[in-house]
Protein backbone atom coordinates (compact mmCIF):
# COMPACT_ATOMS: atom_id res chain seq x y z
CA UNK A 1 0.00 0.00 0.00
CA UNK A 2 1.32 3.42 -0.96
CA UNK A 3 0.88 6.96 0.33
CA UNK A 4 -2.28 7.67 2.31
CA UNK A 5 -3.69 11.22 2.45
CA UNK A 6 -6.59 12.30 4.68
CA UNK A 7 -8.76 15.38 4.17
CA UNK A 8 -11.23 16.42 6.89
CA UNK A 9 -13.86 19.05 6.23
CA UNK A 10 -17.15 19.66 4.44
CA UNK A 11 -18.42 18.95 0.96
CA UNK A 12 -21.15 21.24 -0.38
CA UNK A 13 -23.12 19.83 -3.30
CA UNK A 14 -25.80 21.89 -5.06
CA UNK A 15 -27.68 21.94 -8.35
CA UNK A 16 -29.28 24.97 -9.95
CA UNK A 17 -32.13 25.77 -12.30
CA UNK A 18 -29.54 26.90 -14.86
CA UNK A 19 -28.31 23.30 -15.04
CA UNK A 20 -24.95 24.09 -13.42
CA UNK A 21 -23.96 21.75 -10.59
CA UNK A 22 -21.32 22.76 -8.05
CA UNK A 23 -19.31 20.70 -5.58
CA UNK A 24 -17.20 22.66 -3.08
CA UNK A 25 -14.63 21.07 -0.81
CA UNK A 26 -13.89 23.09 2.35
CA UNK A 27 -10.97 21.27 3.93
CA UNK A 28 -10.05 22.20 7.49
CA UNK A 29 -7.26 19.62 7.82
CA UNK A 30 -5.24 18.15 4.96
CA UNK A 31 -1.66 17.49 3.84
CA UNK A 32 -1.83 20.99 2.28
CA UNK A 33 -3.22 22.73 5.36
CA UNK A 34 -6.67 24.30 5.21
CA UNK A 35 -7.98 25.20 1.76
CA UNK A 36 -11.06 25.14 -0.46
CA UNK A 37 -11.60 24.02 -4.03
CA UNK A 38 -14.61 23.83 -6.33
CA UNK A 39 -15.72 21.53 -9.12
CA UNK A 40 -18.27 22.92 -11.55
CA UNK A 41 -20.18 21.03 -14.24
CA UNK A 42 -22.16 23.19 -16.66
CA UNK A 43 -25.47 22.33 -18.27
CA UNK A 44 -23.57 21.18 -21.37
CA UNK A 45 -21.39 18.81 -19.33
CA UNK A 46 -18.22 20.94 -19.31
CA UNK A 47 -16.29 20.11 -16.12
CA UNK A 48 -14.13 22.80 -14.51
CA UNK A 49 -11.78 22.60 -11.53
CA UNK A 50 -11.09 25.73 -9.48
CA UNK A 51 -8.15 25.19 -7.13
CA UNK A 52 -5.91 27.55 -5.16
CA UNK A 53 -2.38 26.13 -5.44
CA UNK A 54 -0.33 24.09 -7.92
CA UNK A 55 -0.10 21.24 -5.36
CA UNK A 56 -3.88 21.04 -5.01
CA UNK A 57 -4.34 21.30 -8.77
CA UNK A 58 -1.89 18.45 -9.31
CA UNK A 59 -3.56 16.08 -6.85
CA UNK A 60 -7.18 16.86 -7.69
CA UNK A 61 -6.75 16.98 -11.47
CA UNK A 62 -4.94 13.63 -11.51
CA UNK A 63 -7.52 12.01 -9.21
CA UNK A 64 -10.68 13.30 -10.93
CA UNK A 65 -11.59 14.15 -14.54
CA UNK A 66 -11.98 17.71 -15.85
CA UNK A 67 -12.23 19.43 -19.20
CA UNK A 68 -10.63 22.60 -17.84
CA UNK A 69 -8.48 23.50 -14.83
CA UNK A 70 -8.19 27.00 -13.38
CA UNK A 71 -5.57 27.92 -10.80
CA UNK A 72 -7.19 30.63 -8.69
CA UNK A 73 -7.99 31.48 -5.07
CA UNK A 74 -11.12 29.86 -3.63
CA UNK A 75 -12.45 31.08 -0.29
CA UNK A 76 -15.27 29.73 1.88
CA UNK A 77 -16.69 31.58 4.87
CA UNK A 78 -19.45 30.86 7.35
CA UNK A 79 -22.18 33.46 6.86
CA UNK A 80 -23.52 35.60 9.70
CA UNK A 81 -26.75 33.63 9.52
CA UNK A 82 -26.75 29.88 9.04
CA UNK A 83 -25.02 29.42 5.70
CA UNK A 84 -21.83 29.57 3.68
CA UNK A 85 -20.37 31.82 1.02
CA UNK A 86 -17.91 30.72 -1.67
CA UNK A 87 -15.90 33.19 -3.73
CA UNK A 88 -13.33 32.95 -6.51
CA UNK A 89 -12.68 34.90 -9.71
CA UNK A 90 -14.93 32.45 -11.58
CA UNK A 91 -17.54 31.48 -8.98
CA UNK A 92 -19.61 33.27 -6.35
CA UNK A 93 -22.05 31.23 -4.30
CA UNK A 94 -24.20 31.84 -1.24
CA UNK A 95 -25.73 28.75 0.35
CA UNK A 96 -28.44 28.57 3.03
CA UNK A 97 -27.95 25.59 5.33
CA UNK A 98 -30.92 24.00 7.09
CA UNK A 99 -31.33 21.25 9.62
CA UNK A 100 -29.78 17.82 9.88
CA UNK A 101 -31.20 15.32 7.40
CA UNK A 102 -32.46 11.85 8.41
CA UNK A 103 -29.20 10.45 7.02
CA UNK A 104 -27.24 12.92 9.13
CA UNK A 105 -29.15 11.84 12.22
CA UNK A 106 -28.41 8.20 11.43
CA UNK A 107 -24.71 8.92 10.94
CA UNK A 108 -24.70 10.72 14.27
CA UNK A 109 -25.34 7.38 15.97
CA UNK A 110 -22.04 6.01 14.64
CA UNK A 111 -18.89 6.92 16.62
CA UNK A 112 -16.90 9.44 14.56
CA UNK A 113 -13.66 7.40 14.43
CA UNK A 114 -15.64 4.52 12.91
CA UNK A 115 -17.83 6.62 10.59
CA UNK A 116 -14.80 8.32 9.03
CA UNK A 117 -12.71 5.17 8.58
CA UNK A 118 -12.02 3.46 5.22
CA UNK A 119 -13.35 0.20 6.71
CA UNK A 120 -16.76 1.74 7.41
CA UNK A 121 -16.81 3.41 3.98
CA UNK A 122 -16.24 -0.02 2.45
CA UNK A 123 -19.12 -1.51 4.42
CA UNK A 124 -21.44 1.43 3.64
CA UNK A 125 -20.81 1.46 -0.12
CA UNK A 126 -23.40 -1.20 -1.16
CA UNK A 127 -26.07 0.64 0.85
CA UNK A 128 -25.11 4.06 -0.55
CA UNK A 129 -25.38 2.77 -4.11
CA UNK A 130 -28.98 1.72 -3.54
CA UNK A 131 -30.22 4.54 -1.30
CA UNK A 132 -28.43 7.55 -2.83
CA UNK A 133 -28.45 7.77 -6.63
CA UNK A 134 -24.95 8.33 -8.00
CA UNK A 135 -23.26 8.18 -4.59
CA UNK A 136 -20.41 5.82 -3.74
CA UNK A 137 -18.39 5.76 -0.54
CA UNK A 138 -15.41 3.90 -1.96
CA UNK A 139 -13.95 3.31 -5.40
CA UNK A 140 -10.95 3.54 -7.70
CA UNK A 141 -10.12 6.99 -9.03
CA UNK A 142 -7.67 8.02 -11.74
CA UNK A 143 -3.99 7.09 -11.43
CA UNK A 144 -5.12 3.89 -9.72
CA UNK A 145 -5.85 5.72 -6.48
CA UNK A 146 -8.36 4.28 -4.04
CA UNK A 147 -10.73 6.69 -2.35
CA UNK A 148 -12.88 6.37 0.75
CA UNK A 149 -15.54 8.87 1.83
CA UNK A 150 -16.37 8.69 5.54
CA UNK A 151 -19.37 10.92 6.28
CA UNK A 152 -20.23 11.84 9.86
CA UNK A 153 -23.08 14.36 9.40
CA UNK A 154 -25.34 15.78 6.67
CA UNK A 155 -27.33 19.03 6.63
CA UNK A 156 -29.82 20.07 3.97
CA UNK A 157 -29.18 23.05 1.72
CA UNK A 158 -32.40 25.09 1.61
CA UNK A 159 -31.48 27.87 -0.80
CA UNK A 160 -28.70 29.32 -2.92
CA UNK A 161 -27.75 32.13 -5.24
CA UNK A 162 -24.65 32.79 -7.28
CA UNK A 163 -22.89 33.28 -10.57
CA UNK A 164 -20.41 31.30 -12.64
CA UNK A 165 -18.36 33.10 -15.29
CA UNK A 166 -20.69 36.07 -14.90
CA UNK A 167 -23.89 34.10 -15.58
CA UNK A 168 -26.60 33.78 -12.94
CA UNK A 169 -26.98 30.25 -11.61
CA UNK A 170 -30.67 30.60 -10.87
CA UNK A 171 -32.42 28.97 -7.94
CA UNK A 172 -31.60 25.82 -5.99
CA UNK A 173 -32.34 22.51 -7.74
CA UNK A 174 -31.42 18.84 -7.27
CA UNK A 175 -27.95 17.68 -8.28
CA UNK A 176 -29.35 15.96 -11.35
CA UNK A 177 -27.92 14.51 -13.48
CA UNK A 178 -25.17 13.33 -11.10
CA UNK A 179 -21.80 15.06 -11.46
CA UNK A 180 -19.20 13.25 -13.55
CA UNK A 181 -15.90 14.22 -11.93
CA UNK A 182 -15.15 10.75 -10.59
CA UNK A 183 -16.72 7.46 -9.58
CA UNK A 184 -19.11 9.21 -7.12
CA UNK A 185 -21.37 12.25 -7.16
CA UNK A 186 -22.75 14.19 -4.20
CA UNK A 187 -26.31 13.26 -3.14
CA UNK A 188 -29.15 14.35 -5.43
CA UNK A 189 -30.60 16.38 -2.55
CA UNK A 190 -28.45 19.53 -2.13
CA UNK A 191 -26.51 19.15 1.09
CA UNK A 192 -23.49 19.93 3.23
CA UNK A 193 -21.71 16.78 4.35
CA UNK A 194 -19.15 16.52 7.13
CA UNK A 195 -16.62 14.11 5.69
CA UNK A 196 -13.17 12.63 5.97
CA UNK A 197 -11.81 11.66 2.57
CA UNK A 198 -8.93 9.19 2.43
CA UNK A 199 -6.92 8.90 -0.81
CA UNK A 200 -4.53 5.97 -1.11
CA UNK A 201 -1.91 5.70 -3.82
CA UNK A 202 -1.66 2.03 -4.73
CA UNK A 203 2.00 1.05 -4.93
Amino acid sequence: MGTRRRFRGRIVGVGSTSGVRVVVGWWLESPFGSFADAMVETATGHRVLLAPTPEVVDLVSTTYTFDEVRLQPVEVHAAATRGLTVSSPSLSLAVDVGGRTPLGALLGLVPAPLATSPAFATLADPVARVVLKGVRTRGVARAGRREYYGASDVHAVTGMSGRFDGADLGALAPVDPPCRFGFSSTPRRPSVTEVTTTIVDVA
